[in-house]
C-alpha cells in the first residue's frame, strides 16, 4: 500500500512514525525486522521473514530512514519483500505472464529509425544482451527498426515464463520489479542472473532519453523521473546482492 505525501492545502495521508528503534533478529533460520521489538508485518498482515541477514538489514535501513511520516513509496526494498511474502500462487503466475508479455514487445528489440547515431548506440548496447538471452536462457528475440510491432518466437516467450516461474519468491519479486522498471524482460533477466547491475540496466533502458537530453536538455519533471528510476535501480542492486 502506498500513501499520498499530501500537497499544500491537503492532509498528509502518510501514517505517522509509531516506533523509535529498528533492529533485526534471527529466528528458525530466517531473519526478521523488529520495530521497538515487535516483528514487522507485511501489508497483508503476515510477519515479515526474509532469507538472509543482509536483506533484513537493508529493510531495517529503510525503516530507520523514515522521518515524522512513513513514506512507503520510498521504501523499495520493503515493498519487494512484502510482495515476496504476500503474493499467492495465482499472482506469481500473473507475474510470469507479464514477464513474457514484456518479452513480446521488448525495448531492446526496437531500434530507432533515426537518427543513425542513436540507432547505432542502441544496437551496440542491446545486441550483446539479446545474444546473451538467447544463449543463456533460450530467449531468442528478433530486432527491428522502427515501432511497427513484430511477432517474437513463441518458444522464447515460453522460456521467459518458465524461467520466471522457476525462481524462489524473493528472486521472483526482484524480477517482477525489474522488468517494468526497464520496460524490458531481457534487461530484467540480465539483472536477476547477474549479467548486469540494475544501475547499468536502467541506463541502458533510457538510451533514447539520454540522447534527447544531450540534444535538447532535460526539464525538471524528467530529471525527477530519472532520479526516482535510479533510486529504484539502486534498491534492486541491494536486493539481489542480499539474496542468498
Amino acid at each position: 500500500m502506498e500513501y499520498a505525501k499530501g500537497v499544500k492545502g491537503e492532509i498528509d495521508q502518510r501514517p505517522k512514525r509509531f516506533y523509535r528503534d529498528v533492529s533485526i533478529a534471527a529466528e528458525d533460520g530466517l531473519w526478521r525486522v523488529l520495530l521497538d521489538a515487535r516483528v514487522l508485518r507485511t501489508a497483508g498482515g503476515k510477519h515479515l521473514a526474509v532469507p538472509s541477514e543482509p536483506l533484513a538489514e537493508a529493510i531495517a535501513v529503510e525503516w530507520r530512514a523514515q522521518g515524522e511520516r512513513i513514506d512507503l513509496y520510498t521504501m523499495h526494498i520493503t515493498r519487494m519483500a512484502y510482495g515476496a511474502v504476500d503474493r499467492i500462487p495465482e499472482a506469481w503466475e500473473s507475474a510470469a505472464n507479464e514477464a513474457a508479455r514484456f518479452a513480446g514487445t521488448d525495448l531492446v528489440c526496437y531500434l530507432a529509425d533515426g537518427p543513425a547515431v542513436l540507432r547505432d548506440r542502441q544496437q551496440a548496447a542491446w545486441a550483446p544482451l539479446r545474444e546473451w538471452a538467447g544463449q543463456a536462457l533460450g530467449v531468442k528475440l528478433d530486432a527491428t527498426v522502427g515501432i511497427a510491432p513484430i511477432v517474437q518466437p513463441e518458444a522464447s516467450l515460453q522460456a521467459v515464463h518458465t524461467h520466471a516461474t522457476s525462481l524462489d519468491a524473493f528472486r521472483k519479486a526482484g524480477l517482477a520489479h525489474a522488468i517494468p522498471l526497464f520496460g524490458s524482460a531481457v534487461l530484467g533477466l540480465a539483472v536477476e542472473r547477474g549479467r548486469l547491475t540494475a544501475a547499468e540496466a536502467y541506463e541502458l533502458s533510457r538510451i533514447d532519453e539520454a540522447f534527447q537530453t544531450e540534444r535538447w536538455g532535460e526539464d525538471s519533471e524528467a530529471a525527477r523521473r530519472t532520479e526516482r528510476g535510479r533510486a529504484e535501480a539502486a534498491a534492486l542492486d541491494a536486493w539481489f546482492a542480499a539474496l542468498p
